[in-house]
């Protein structure tokens, strides 16, 4: 994990405390497999009360943080901006490189006999980091928003789900948003636009942040943003306080999604498809071997 120096900057006591406590938190979520935003470890240091919750505290620990990474004193690979990509195809360097990462990368889907077909969708794509790595593992679909869905993406998901549900499987669609005006609205929004494009019943399951998990995990609270078109009737029942998904552990969502995903699926089954898996890959295997025997025969008769 790298830290490179670039440029010197004299630091105030203060501000290297934080640094120090920006570096607890990175390395406890690194070492639980998990790279974090600069959000996330806003929400980790405010809730832990060494940090306030404030707009002007969030930008003041990005400076920070970006002065630090700059002067070597933090690892650049431990916090991501999700946001902003760059895209590039993938090259290799030997035709036996690519050979056995076939076998890695070899996958069946392992939902095919089940009843019921899966998917996630998050209204915060700096949840990705969270999310990528336990949904690939469930092998559920993982459609990250920045707020409300498009049209383009809902009648794509739509289309899909409407193939799923001619295979005669029940739907169910993971959601996880924010506590505040509009993100209460997401998931019935999501929800009725999914059935107009798919033509079917959608069952949009709503595991986080819910109010329940706010009045036992107590995350920080932040002002609702009264120009929502929705914030007055938010506010008769909530109060003038709304709650982000990013103030929630990330190991606890990470737990949540396994919780709720499993639990659709027949575990008898599964262990079929699983095995069925790598008896495949076993096969790809003994291919790959067989090349590689008859490669090394080529050489020596060179």
């Amino acid at each position: 994990m790298p830290t490179e120096w670039f440029r010197d900057t004299n630091f105030r006591a203060k501000t290297l405390a934080t640094i120090g406590n920006v570096q607890d938190v990175l390395n406890e979520y690194a070492a639980l497999g998990f790279d974090l935003s600069l959000r996330q470890v806003h929400y980790r240091l405010v809730a832990q009360g060494l940090w306030p919750n404030t707009d002007k505290a969030y930008k003041n620990l990005g400076n920070i943080i970006r002065k630090a990474r700059d002067a070597g004193m933090l690892d650049w690979d431990m916090i991501v901006d999700r946001g902003r990509k760059t895209h590039w195809k993938g090259t290799w360097d030997d035709p036996s490189d690519i050979m056995y990462s076939v076998v890695r990368s070899f996958k069946i889907d392992k939902w095919a006999g089940q009843d019921w077909h899966v998917e996630v969708m998050v209204e915060k794509e700096a949840l990705e980091g969270v999310l990528i790595p336990v949904c690939e593992e469930l092998q559920v679909r993982l459609s990250p928003n920045k707020g409300y869905s498009s049209a383009s993406m809902m009648y794509k998901i739509g289309q899909r789900l409407l193939g799923k549900s001619e295979e005669d499987k029940f739907i169910t669609i993971i959601y996880l948003g924010d506590h505040d005006p509009s993100g209460l609205d997401m998931d019935e929004d999501i929800e009725n636009r999914l059935e107009l494009y798919s033509d079917g019943v959608i069952d949009v399951v709503r595991v986080a942040l819910t109010y329940d998990q706010i009045e036992q995990y107590q995350p920080p609270p932040n002002p609702t943003k009264m120009k929502d078109s929705r914030a007055k009737a938010y506010v008769q029942r909530f109060g003038q306080v709304s709650w982000e998904l990013d103030a929630l552990e990330p190991q606890y969502i990470a737990n949540l999604i396994t919780e709720h995903v499993t639990g659709e699926r027949d575990e008898e089954a599964w262990a079929e498809a699983v095995a069925q898996q790598e008896a495949e890959r076993q096969k790809i295997q003994d291919i790959i071997d067989q090349w590689g025997e008859d490669d090394d025969e080529d050489d020596d008769e060179d």
